[in-house]
This record gives structure tokens, sequence and C-alpha cells, in this order.
């Protein structure tokens, strides 16, 4: 009775995660995200990886009229030109909120702003978000469910693994000026059915200089992703390798994993 006992649990498992990847995870897997929308996103970023023919995610908000300079900041028409470029442009909501403090309808009205703004323009709608400052809870995660969120992508320095962590729970690792030796250890991860998860903020950030990435250590980075043939994408491709709408219903959420970088 054991045997058939373990028998019978590994199919369950191995028929679950059968439905859960529309197709195997390739080694060396990368998504590239960017948050908070500086101005650098625009006049370095996106020139760079349209060298490489690298996909990303851009995270957009729009910080508080308080920050001292607009001018570090994309405008809407440069965020429109990412998307006619062929980036992702997803939701990091309009003020950068921290939404364990939302009410849902507050919360609604954060997404909402940034899915009018993309709709004005013709960018097409966003369909993944990214916490601000890492703030989440479970009631966010029923919010993201009742828009119809596809992934939400958190912190936590660790890989992303599609058969057990909930699309609304992406780790990921964000990126500074002092942690190359981290970042690159990380990358080597990328195999076996595992994916990583890059953030990246200004590059250079001036307004916030604790995750701050110089060009010229930005343009490293690519360059070994190039050299050493990663693939390079944005969140929304992971649709092509991830039944989301399964993998919802079958991976029990957990709280308990590291979340916040």
């Amino acid at each position: 009775m054991k045997t058939i006992s373990t028998f019978l649990f590994i199919c369950t498992i191995t028929f679950c995660n059968s439905q859960i990847l529309k197709k195997q995870i390739p080694d060396k897997l990368v998504v590239l995200t960017f948050d908070d929308a500086p101005a650098s996103h625009y006049s370095i970023v996106a020139p760079l990886l349209k060298d490489y023919g690298f996909g990303a995610t851009f995270f957009v908000c729009e910080f508080p009229p308080n920050y001292k300079d607009s001018t570090l900041y994309m405008n809407w028409r440069q965020i429109k030109m990412l998307d006619k470029l062929g980036f992702e442009v997803a939701n990091h909501t309009r003020t950068h909120a921290n939404v364990t403090k939302l009410t849902q309808a507050q919360f609604n009205e954060e997404l909402e702003y940034i899915e009018n703004k993309c709709d004005s323009l013709n960018i097409l709608k966003p369909t993944n978000f990214a916490y601000p400052g890492y703030g989440l809870n479970s009631k966010v995660l029923d919010f993201l469910d009742k828009k119809r969120y596809v992934f939400a992508r958190a912190g936590g320095s660790r890989v992303y693994d599609p058969l057990i962590d909930h699309p609304y729970l992406i780790p990921s690792w964000a990126i500074d000026e002092n942690n190359k030796t981290e970042i690159m250890a990380a990358l080597d991860k990328a195999k076996k059915g595992k994916i990583i998860i890059l953030t990246f903020h200004g590059i250079p950030d001036m307004e916030h200089p604790w995750v701050n990435t110089p060009p010229r250590l930005f343009k490293e980075y690519l360059k070994y992703l190039s050299d050493h043939k990663f693939k390079v994408i944005s969140l929304k491709d992971l649709n092509n390798y991830i039944n989301t709408d399964k993998a919802k219903e079958t991976i029990v959420v957990d709280m308990n994993k590291p979340l916040k970088n």
C-alpha cells in the first residue's frame, strides 16, 4: 500500500506540474524589470536593451509632486515610446503607494490611474504589478485577483520557481552598485526550471542613491548576459511558459517566504 500511495503522490505532483508549465523552462532564463520610471530608463536603458535585443518590463508610477525635480522622471510621451519599442509597461501604482495601507477602492484607484493613462495613449493595458516598497499581504493578493492581474513581483533575493511560487509572489533580486558579486552568483542559479528576476531602479538613480546602478555597471551586466547566451525577457513573456490560472489554483500562498529585499 505504501508503494502505491507513493506512486499516486508522485503522479499527482507530476500532473500538477505539467498543468502549470506550458512548456519546459529553459536554462539561463532571466527577466529584467525596472521600477519607478526615472528618466534614465528612456535615455539610457531602452537604447541599450534594443541594441542587445533584450526584453524588459518597466513598472511605472508618478511620484507625488513634492519630489525635488520632475525632470528626473519619465513623462508619459517617453513611457509611450517604451511601449512602441516593444517593452512591457506595467503597473507600480500612481503614487508608489504602500498598498497594504489601502482599502480595495483606494487600491483600485491607484491602479486604474495608470491603466487609464495607458489607455489614453494607446499603450497596452497593464496586466502585471510590482509592490512599491515590497509592501504586501494576503489582502492585496485578493485585490489583484479581483482585478485579474497576471503576475505580481515582490523581492526576497531568491530564485523564482513557478511550480512552488505563487504568481502574485514572484521573488526578485534588487540591484545596486554594491552587490555585483551577489547578482552574478544569482545568475548561475538560472537552471533546472528556476528563473532569475532582476530589479533595477535608476541607471543612474539620482533621487534614490541606495538603489543606484551606474551605467558602466549596467552595461557590464548586459554584456555578460549576451556573451553567456542568456534568454532575457519581460515578465509578460513568462505567459509563454506558465499557466498562471492553473498555478493560482494549485499553489498555496506562503507569506512566510522571503519577499522583501
